[in-house]
């Protein structure tokens, strides 16, 4: 079949991967696709190597604003915010919008690193005017969370959220970062996971170590985060932003 052939964009975009392509247009395509990956670095780094001690705050995008997910992640940043910690949200709706607004709200700093998407996404308007930054990629953004955040906070999420989970927590096993805390909130919402990695991973199948376990800990209220920011901090004599 044709390209023509095909009804729907993603079978497009299948059917001309498979296309064959001349040395002259594979050249000029990925020379232009390096400019801009390299933009994006460049943009990122400039802006976030000024940010101080930071935050992430992860989660899912479709969470509303009334749910119980949204209310703990508005007060989890208000109190990280408050104790001197610069919020990092993935710059959209749903536990996105509720770190920033909670930061925004606290007087802390509030980054958004917002991704292009053709649904879900979009900045809100919590985040601080020069710290909304717009990526095309998803792995320069990545790079950007991992590299700028001294915490991470996972709130419960599909896809995404697990993508970015077992990303920060690859890094740090592999002492590709340093040993940041990776706290995970909402003990009924993780605990099937959990679960599984402990039976399956660690117990059947041993690709995984006891000691893995303990790069992450599991808390259900805004204090609980607080309190392993702070005892992560104070063991290495560092200070927040204030």
């Amino acid at each position: 079949m044709k390209l023509e052939d095909f009804d729907n964009d993603e079978d497009k975009v299948i059917q001309d991967s498979f296309k064959q392509k001349t040395w002259n247009e594979i050249r000029s395509n990925d020379s232009w696709g390096i400019f801009k990956i390299m933009s994006e670095f460049v943009n990122g780094y400039d802006t976030m190597g000024r940010i101080g001690p930071c935050v992430t705050i992860f989660g899912s995008a479709r969470i509303k604003p009334e749910d119980h997910y949204y209310l703990l992640a508005e007060k989890i940043a208000y109190k990280i915010s408050k104790a001197g910690y610069g919020v990092i949200t993935g710059g959209g709706p749903g536990i996105m919008e509720a770190g920033n607004k909670g930061a925004h709200l606290g007087g802390g700093t509030s980054v958004g690193l917002n991704i292009e998407l053709p649904f879900e996404q979009h900045f809100n308007p919590y985040i601080d005017r020069d710290k909304n930054l717009n990526f095309d990629y998803f792995f320069v953004r990545k790079v950007m969370f991992v590299k700028y955040s001294q915490g991470f906070v996972v709130m419960p999420g599909g896809f995404g959220t697990l993508d970015e989970l077992f990303e920060a927590i690859t890094l740090i096993q592999t002492k590709k970062i340093g040993k940041f805390p990776i706290i995970l909130v909402g003990s009924t919402f993780w605990s099937g996971l959990i679960d599984w990695v402990k039976a399956v991973l660690l117990e059947k199948e041993h690709t995984i170590s006891p000691d893995d376990l303990n790069l992450f800990k599991i808390v259900d209220s805004e204090d609980e985060v607080v309190e392993v920011l702070d005892k992560f901090y104070k063991k290495y004599d560092l200070s927040p932003n204030f």
